[in-house]
């Protein structure tokens, strides 16, 4: 049975309590818990989680990307707006049928909006954590393959030259800057997930590395990374023999390198 309407009170009651945990946006919050919750005692618990900082998208178990309810699990690191506009690029690079790839697939976001877009494509997603495995096979649907490992290594040998597109939402803090993040990135998304290394790009460097070797001529390599840190990127895209180019989506913030195999 459906949860009632939430009253003006109750909302405004919820609101107050998230502002003042520091919740930015807490009116639209405070919306999705009194939508989720099926009693008030179960809204009590979630809001007592959100105010000790656990994500949001956590306790109501999905969150929204690309028009789609990925589903979330403990442990899993949450998939951000600005990356919507990767997955959207992505989308608009893969032909109907095409292969393609989500490499530190996480929730399997970026695969699931491949699959809900694009016809008919092959998709593979991979992470070397188990429960992000574990939770992108509910979002990434038969035939769509999700694999547990590093990078490129769990991909079948008879993908090598074959790809489409590889899209890669690949961590990319610096080691030190993570005592900066949020806390409820800090404490409740696994590390792997969040640490690229000293500089932010060692994850970057490594795909960037061996992209070629999986590409078809034509194919390409696309990486999130910040406005900060792109000229590296790019850098290691070079490297690795791919022509780039660099899209950026101000509104959120995004900022998207593509690499091409000629």
């Amino acid at each position: 049975m459906a949860a009632p309407m939430p009253s003006r009170s109750r909302q405004k009651s919820t609101t107050d309590v998230l502002r003042r945990a520091g919740c930015v946006f807490a009116e639209d919050e405070a919306r999705v818990l009194l939508n989720a919750a099926q009693s008030p005692t179960e809204l009590d618990v979630m809001i007592a989680r959100r105010v000790a900082g656990e994500p949001l998208e956590i306790i109501v178990g999905w969150a929204g990307f690309c028009g789609l309810r990925i589903l979330l699990e403990p442990g899993v690191f949450v998939p951000r707006r600005r990356t919507e506009f990767l997955a959207r690029q992505a989308c608009s690079l893969t032909a109907p049928g095409g292969v393609a790839v989500d490499l530190c697939c996480g929730s399997g976001a970026v695969g699931a909006a491949l699959q809900a877009n694009v016809p008919a494509i092959e998709l593979y997603a991979t992470d070397i954590e188990p429960a992000a495995v574990h939770c992108a096979r509910r979002n990434i649907i038969p035939p769509g393959h999700v694999l547990n490992g590093d990078l490129y290594d769990p991909l079948p040998s008879r993908l090598r030259g074959r790809i489409d597109v590889i899209a890669a939402n690949a961590p990319y803090v610096p080691t030190d800057s993570i005592r900066l993040l949020p806390p409820e990135a800090r404490l409740h998304e696994p590390r792997v997930s969040l640490d690229g290394g000293i500089d932010g790009l060692d994850i970057q460097r490594r795909i960037a590395d061996e992209a070629a070797t999986w590409l078809k001529p034509g194919g390409h390599l696309l990486v999130e990374t910040s406005n900060e840190q792109v000229d590296r990127t790019v850098e290691s895209f070079t490297h690795g023999g791919l022509l780039v180019t660099i899209s950026v989506h101000d509104a959120t913030s995004s900022t998207v390198v593509i690499g091409t195999k000629s």
